[in-house]
């Protein structure tokens, strides 16, 4: 299982496989936040003390061995006995990525411990939760702890330790709510009650043990830690345990629930659950792993007879490149049988709509006045007949109208294009995917083309106008655009784009 556990850290590590399971602990910050994981085995080596001091996410690998020592991922092939060492290391390690003004860093310090007192367990320590900045911290520290969290507790195969101390409100627990977000039915999460001794007399937290108040389904866990008082006065774990123990034996609202509570209990299930989260999750990375493998074989056979020492070969993959961008761009905008897209809409497909819903949505947003139009055109007809009385409608009149109101269709038409160029350099950006092993090559290719798409953007929209002079210079009356230029055409025409709300 230590091999197993060593190849599931660095998969998640070096790969970023969200599917590697770990036990993951999200707890408030306090004297309290690493005393659970330092009684899971019988040395006390994790540095304690008030404010935030774990900076960093903290891999610890508990193994069982004959042996004890640990080791550090940082310092290959060292082996330390003396684990008063390890903390030392521990500090200057955060030290040296975070600085020594209470920075902090998501970059994990990775630490394995072989020990005979230990079950093979996989726990990530995070840091806990503080709202105020101190030192070097950023003012929006709170968040940045928070994000960081978040990033590691969000993996679906990894179960959350939500560590909560016995007198705080259940409702107001950081490690619950955020427990919570990514967790909302309770699945994933271990409820760990602390500081049972320090609650108020007459007090207890049986309900919260018996998981009734707030339930998960994998319940809550009691413990009791050392005091500082304890710690500075050296007292040691195998101590503290006993004590814990009889704390619970002997304490009336926890004694007939006392097997299922303490340190050892919490140790046990962790590992049971750990190992039991990893064979259920085992399926989901094995194909995974299987669906990465194929992927990278068929990007390494593309290479096969590539070679990097031969300048023909490097022409010949760059034309071989831009010239498959080239035919990619022109079936997502001409429209292509192969590898069709059937979630959304895309390329040539957009600007489609864009032409034949959204361009007809922007002239019925158009506003137009029938008083003030019928006004002009009373005004146009009475001016063209000046003195005289006239029979009938002067063409003119008409003319003089419709050419004022062709005019107005410069602004949606200068809407279309722009439109049209953002899902050009959308799907120039999607094309150049397949360059993304290359980024300077992919960054060259888009910016030499969108440069082109926004030289080509000036060009037309100084023809729009033209355009529009052209109509209103050589109209006539039974032209389908004059037709259809009313909200009742255009609702006949494009019934399906008029639906009273904006085209997405």
């Amino acid at each position: 299982m230590c091999q197993g556990e060593s190849l599931l850290r660095v998969l998640r590590l070096e790969y970023n496989l969200s599917l590697v399971p770990a036990t993951f602990s999200p707890w408030a910050s306090g004297p309290s936040k690493t005393s659970g994981l330092l009684r899971t085995q019988l040395r006390d080596f994790l540095p304690r003390g008030s404010g935030i001091v774990t900076r960093r996410p903290l891999i610890l690998q508990l193994i069982f061995s004959k042996t004890e020592y640990a080791e550090f991922l940082h310092c290959k092939s060292k082996k330390f006995t003396d684990f008063d060492e390890v903390r030392q290391e521990i500090e200057a390690e955060t030290d040296r990525v975070t600085g020594t003004n209470k920075g902090i860093s998501p970059v994990p310090i990775n630490l394995r411990v072989y020990s005979p007192h230990v079950l093979n367990l996989t726990l990530i320590d995070l840091p806990g939760i503080t709202k105020v900045p101190v030192g070097d911290q950023p003012a929006d520290i709170e968040y940045q702890i928070k994000d960081m969290i978040l990033q590691f507790i969000s993996r679906e195969s990894s179960l959350i330790l939500a560590v909560t101390p016995a007198n705080m409100d259940l409702a107001n627990s950081d490690a619950l709510k955020l427990a919570k977000e990514v967790d909302p039915q309770g699945l994933r999460t271990i409820g760990v009650i602390t500081k049972l001794d320090l609650m108020d007399e007459g007090t207890d937290a049986r309900d919260v043990l018996e998981n009734k108040l707030l339930p998960l389904r994998r319940g809550y866990i009691g413990v009791v830690n050392r005091s500082q008082k304890d710690i500075e006065g050296k007292k040691d774990i195998r101590a503290a345990l006993a004590a814990e123990r009889k704390f619970f034996l002997s304490h009336p609202a926890y004694r007939h629930m006392a097997d299922r509570m303490g340190t050892p209990h919490l140790q046990k299930t962790l590992n049971q659950q750990l190992t039991n989260h990893i064979r259920e999750s085992l399926p989901a990375l094995r194909s995974k792993l299987q669906s990465q493998l194929l992927s990278l074989e068929k990007e390494v056979e593309e290479y096969k007879n590539f070679r990097p020492d031969d300048p023909t070969r490097k022409t010949k993959a760059l034309l071989q490149m831009v010239q498959q961008f080239g035919v990619d761009f022109e079936k997502r905008i001409e429209g292509s049988g192969d590898q069709v897209d059937t979630l959304e809409l895309s390329g040539g497909a957009r600007i489609n709509r864009i032409f034949h819903e959204r361009f007809p949505f922007e002239l019925v947003k158009m506003e137009f006045d029938e008083k003030d139009l019928r006004r002009e055109i009373s005004y146009a007809i009475k001016n063209i007949h000046g003195v005289r009385t006239g029979l009938f409608t002067p063409d003119l009149a008409f003319e003089a109208i419709v050419k004022k109101q062709v005019v107005k269709l410069k602004e949606p038409c200068l809407k279309c294009v722009d439109l049209v160029i953002q899902e050009l350099i959308n799907t120039v950006r999607q094309c150049t995917s397949k360059l993304s092993s290359y980024p300077r090559l992919r960054e060259e290719t888009e910016r030499i083309v969108t440069t082109y798409i926004r030289e080509r953007e000036g060009r037309t929209k100084d023809q729009v106008p033209a355009l529009c002079l052209c109509v209103s210079s050589n109209f006539r009356v039974a032209h389908f655009g004059v037709c259809s230029v009313t909200g009742d055409s255009i609702q006949q025409h494009y019934p399906s784009s008029i639906s009273g709300r904006e085209p997405s």
